[in-house]
């Protein structure tokens, strides 16, 4: 345990430099180079005939503490579904709450449009329990048992069937423009009052998890051991999929859905740290926080001077990783 306290405490210790030294990149580097000084300026002495200063105040600062923050709440999120499932390839990516969240919000925009912000978000959040609950409830139909492979097989599944039926929507009633936004990430059209917005449900999203987080790594051990313990298996895993839900349903409601975050990033913590979720949670944030945001620079280079989309990076990593961790543990559970 000493080891752990001590490596959790070098990550929470050296990834916050990590984090501002990649959006000091973010924010001086992009198809208009900006000096250090013009940053400095626009945060101090902020002048909106500027030009530099616009940039950075409502384009690239916007943009980056998205990025941060989309990249923490996806990667705790992950972190609570593989804790409480114990299924190793559990992720909002895979279980189909990314895609909930997209499919409401595409409802919205067609149904109901000009919404406020925070009713999207709100219905964000909506979404995702529902795509969670569909997943999970077509999951336990299955007699033979659920192994983490078929129900990220039934995540990719209903993921498909809620984008299809939000496409063919989106082009019946012509704002498949839009609605892709949502579908394809929209880092650079980041809103800062949605920003301002999503804060507090994405805290409370963190709340929630890290308040949770000595009763997941009971839960985690196996639902006889838990009860054996005294733990409350049904309340832990409600109030863990709320925050999983606040989490999920602010990140899409933010930039839109990103995958694999949730699922690449609390396997590198847990390999980093132990199984013990009360460091898991906090590390997961920062260096999903960082690896998002590093994704955000390296975007914007692949294809220079053209923009690729951040979700493109991600799945670069992401996908090996999940058939690595497939070929590494077949049917087993154990998260």
């Amino acid at each position: 345990m000493k080891k752990i306290n001590i490596v959790s405490f070098s990550i929470l210790a050296v990834f916050p430099f990590l984090i501002a030294l990649v959006a000091l990149v973010s924010i001086t580097y992009g198809t208009k180079d900006i000096s250090a000084m013009t940053v400095w300026q626009a945060m101090a002495a902020f002048d909106p005939s500027n030009v530099d200063h616009q940039i950075i105040r409502t384009g690239r600062i916007p943009r980056v503490a998205a990025v941060l923050l989309v990249g923490a709440f996806l990667a705790v999120a992950g972190a609570v579904m593989q804790g409480i499932t114990r299924n190793y390839l559990a992720s909002p990516s895979l279980m189909g709450v990314n895609d909930g969240s997209a499919f409401v919000i595409t409802l919205a925009i067609v149904f109901f449009p000009g919404l406020p912000n925070y009713q999207m978000i709100l219905l964000s959040m909506l979404g995702s329990a529902l795509g969670a609950g569909i997943v999970f409830g077509f999951g336990s139909l299955i007699r033979n048992g659920l192994s983490p492979v078929r129900l990220a097989i039934i995540g990719t599944v209903i993921g498909t069937f809620l984008s299809s039926i939000a496409t063919a929507i989106a082009m019946y009633f012509q704002v498949s423009q839009t609605v892709s936004a949502w579908y394809n990430t929209k880092v650079h059209m980041v809103d800062m009052d949605m920003l301002i917005l999503s804060i507090p449900f994405g805290l409370t999203g963190l709340v929630l998890a890290l308040l949770s987080a000595k009763a997941i790594t009971i839960t985690s051990l196996g639902e006889d051991i838990a009860m054996g313990l005294g733990q409350k298996t049904k309340a832990v895993r409600i109030i863990s999929m709320l925050a999983v839900v606040c989490l999920t349903g602010t990140a899409v409601a933010l930039v839109g859905k990103i995958a694999f975050v949730g699922l690449v990033i609390p396997h590198i913590t847990r390999f980093l740290v132990g199984v013990d979720y009360r460091y898991i949670i906090p590390c997961a944030a920062v260096i999903g926080a960082f690896f998002l945001a590093l994704c955000d620079v390296l975007s914007r280079y692949v294809n220079y001077p053209f923009e690729t989309p951040i979700g493109v990076l991600t799945a670069l990593v992401g996908v090996p990783f999940f058939l690595y961790l497939v070929r590494k543990h077949g049917g087993e559970k154990r998260a």
